[in-house]
């Protein structure tokens, strides 16, 4: 622990001593487009003053610009013709400005001042792309569909950007939040993010793009993008017409079924009832008894005699 400290100590004695000084690094982000200024923080330089701006991107170190007795000094050709005609020195402070920037100026920038003693400073410089608006289209690989035989449609979307790198595509849905999300870091690519609603759903819905500096935002139109095709529309027509047949034809036989068995259920009580009755009657024998021969009476009239029947059960 104190040998350390007195490490630290006799280093920054050194530095100071030499001259040596070294700032930590600073990131700046920008747009693609953007102009900006590294500042060297000097605030004139002087006659003998010696200013120097390399950039690196990965191993590779290159000086493209400079400041000294001999006046300023530009180099934005050969290796360095991304930065044609878009860097400019600053001859009172030799800070350096950077115009129209795109994502080939992303790197390190460091400048050497030499004022009587030595001093770095190293800027991170991270130039985003123009983010362009997603756009949402209906997945051409998936159908309507109807889940359980109901009349509620879904549709599958997909919220799409092409050529972009540093960035995050997201699904969001009204005051719920984030749904989904997917990142992409150093190469650029298309991405698609899927999303599968419901047709009659009153929800709002958004896919949102967006880099450490900047965000697009393209809000979902249900009923335009979901908008059932004319096929879909027919066969959804035809697939209720036959679910209706269906019913129909369940319905007649159910009342075909009821009536058959009401008719024998008719039929068995009607039959019960005859046997019933007909267990009811009684016969008898009939006996006759010979009717007396017809007198005439005084009178001179006819007369009817008529003749006991005795019924034995």
């Amino acid at each position: 622990m104190v040998f350390n400290a007195f490490f630290c100590f006799c280093l920054w004695l050194l530095i100071v001593v030499s001259g040596v000084y070294t700032d930590e690094t600073v990131t700046i982000s920008v747009m693609e487009g953007d102009s900006l200024i590294l500042n060297t923080d000097v605030t004139k330089i002087k006659r003998d003053d010696h200013i120097l701006w390399t950039f690196r991107i990965n191993s590779s170190e290159t000086r493209i610009a400079q400041t000294n007795t001999q006046g300023i000094s530009i180099y934005d050709s050969g290796e360095n013709e991304k930065f044609r005609e878009r860097l400019q020195i600053d001859e009172q402070t030799g800070s350096l400005t950077i115009t129209n920037t795109n994502k080939l100026h992303s790197g390190l920038y460091k400048v050497q001042i030499i004022n009587g003693g030595v001093r770095y400073k190293t800027f991170n410089i991270v130039v985003y792309g123009i983010l362009p608006v997603p756009i949402i289209i209906r997945d051409s690989s998936q159908n309507f569909s109807s889940s359980s035989g109901s009349s509620v449609f879904t549709c599958s979307l997909l919220c799409s950007v092409g050529n972009v790198s540093h960035v995050t595509l997201s699904w969001y849905k009204g005051n719920k939040g984030l749904l989904s999300s997917i990142s992409v870091s150093d190469l650029s690519i298309s991405l698609s993010l899927p999303l599968k609603v419901e047709y009659q759903d009153e929800n709002t819905y958004s896919c949102v793009i967006n880099n450490p500096i900047s965000n697009q935002t393209k809000h979902l139109d249900i009923s335009e993008v979901c908008q059932p095709s004319s096929e879909s529309h027919q066969a959804s027509t035809k697939f209720l017409l036959v679910v209706l047949l269906l019913l129909l034809l369940l319905l007649v036989a159910t009342a075909v079924v009821v009536l058959v068995k009401c008719r024998r259920r008719n039929y068995t009580q009607a039959k019960q009832q005859a046997q019933s009755n007909e267990e009811e009657v009684d016969y008898t024998d009939a006996t006759f008894i010979k009717h007396r021969d017809i007198d005439t009476g005084a009178n001179g009239h006819n007369q009817t005699v008529y003749s006991e029947v005795v019924l034995r059960r």
